[in-house]
């Protein structure tokens, strides 16, 4: 795993999320808990990327990643989809939301 920023991937509200990425293969998204960054993944993220090209995120104000206030878990959520849709455009997936 790399802490070197990787891109940077606008939230739905313009929100701007860190990537930092590593490894080939099929995409795998780490997302840490809450009180931590993606440094987390400095142990089992370089085993992964053996295997998977690994995106870890660093969730809203935290880390790289930009915050906009008040507060809403539901913002969190739309932060992964964010970083979901970008990394399925890589790899020619298409849209994650269409059936």
């Amino acid at each position: 795993m790399t802490d070197r920023l990787s891109r940077v991937v606008p939230s739905a509200d313009g929100t701007p999320i860190a990537v930092y990425s590593s490894g080939t293969g099929p995409p795998f998204i780490l997302v840490h808990g809450a009180s931590a960054d993606h440094t987390t993944f400095r142990v089992i993220g370089p085993r992964l990327a053996e295997r998977f090209t690994v995106h870890a995120i660093d969730r809203r104000g935290r880390g790289g990643s930009g915050d906009t206030p008040p507060y809403d878990i539901e913002r969190e959520f739309e932060d992964v989809a964010a970083v979901a849709q970008a990394v399925a455009g890589e790899v020619g997936a298409g849209d994650p939301s269409s059936p």
